[in-house]
């Protein structure tokens, strides 16, 4: 009876290994990892935190608020296993501040992309606006109404699963950790729970627009938190060592929204409508040189009363980097350096 359990777990073994051998072998194929290498690499990027207002029917041209914020520039690394992006403001020409007004932004991200799934945790807080309102021409060179009292937020988690992990990287695309070596896709599910909120000194939307738009249209305040979660699909086409990512998602979200009106009345409501997440990458991706443009956007939509409002959130994002072997402490990975992880 020894023996037989002794074979028994002899061939478990022996099974698990080849199998795993197999799968590694499997995304060997498909996919070129870059274990013993750290990344470095100079980065243009702007973030972008927005929103939208139009009437619940879409029957009538929205209003946009948009943030007059600067494009940063600065130095990426890859190393111990970890992203980091350090970047500065590049300040505004007067004529941009003079049309579109001056934003203040706060801009802080952590976000971690592995092998099967991604995480991010988020805080944005913007002030000052410039409005764009579809019903009114502005002529070239004329200033843009502005509001420098509205101030939003933007804080929360998200998190992404790949189900395809094996044949498909959604991190070469966009950290450039992998390098995809064949076009494939891959089905992913998405989640978030997130808080934004908006306030102004008076009501964010003026009387004429208001009375197009309808009941709930002279808030002054709004704030809602989403709890969503939004299947979707990614696919990578690879031509060479060039690539094309495409990433959508979109789901249900559940809505609580609170929101005072200007006369100082405040209201609670409940809402459930979608969420979506849109990602796009085109670049250069080679054993040494790497590079390229990513696009992000994701948007929140709610309706209370007679009005529909959404936000949104965007990085554009420009690249160009180079690996270089790894030497002394760089061949360590952030977990050696916690202590009780190497137990």
């Amino acid at each position: 009876m020894l023996r037989g359990f002794c074979i028994f777990f002899i061939l478990g073994v022996s099974t698990s290994v080849f199998a795993q051998r197999k799968v590694d072998s499997l995304r060997a194929f498909y996919i070129q990892e870059y274990p013993d290498h750290f990344f470095v690499w100079p980065v243009i990027k702007q973030r972008q935190l927005s929103f939208q207002v139009l009437d619940k029917e879409e029957k009538k041209e929205r209003v946009d608020f948009i943030p007059n914020n600067e494009f940063t520039m600065g130095l990426g690394f890859y190393v111990f296993e970890l992203g980091f992006e350090l970047t500065f403001a590049v300040p505004l020409n007067e004529k941009s501040k003079e049309i579109y007004g001056e934003s203040s932004a706060r801009d802080l991200q952590l976000n971690v992309l592995t092998k099967k799934w991604g995480a991010d945790i988020y805080y944005q807080k913007y002030s000052g606006f410039y409005i764009n309102d579809h019903r009114v021409d502005i002529p070239s060179g004329t200033p843009y109404p502005q509001r420098p009292d509205l101030t939003t937020q933007n804080f929360g988690m998200s998190g992404v699963y790949v189900f395809n992990n094996q044949k498909f990287s959604l991190r070469s695309s966009y950290t450039y950790a992998e390098r995809q070596l064949r076009s494939k896709g891959s089905f992913l599910v998405y989640g978030t729970i997130n808080s934004f909120s908006m306030s102004a000194d008076s009501a964010v939307l003026q009387d004429p627009v208001q009375q197009d738009f309808g009941q709930g249209s002279n808030f002054r305040t709004l704030e809602f938190t989403t709890i969503s979660i939004a299947p979707g699909y990614s696919y990578n086409l690879v031509w060479k060592k060039f690539f094309l990512n495409a990433t959508l998602t979109i789901g249900p979200a559940h809505h609580w929204i609170k929101y005072e009106e200007e006369g100082g009345l405040e209201r609670n409501d409940i809402s459930i409508n979608s969420t979506s997440s849109l990602r796009f990458a085109l670049g250069f991706n080679a054993d040494r040189f790497f590079g390229g443009i990513g696009f992000t956007t994701q948007a929140r939509v709610v309706t209370f009363e007679d009005v529909r409002v959404t936000n949104s959130s965007n990085l554009f994002k420009i690249l160009v980097g180079y690996r270089f072997k790894e030497f002394g402490i760089l061949k360590h990975r952030a977990w050696d350096f916690i202590p009780f992880l190497n137990k």
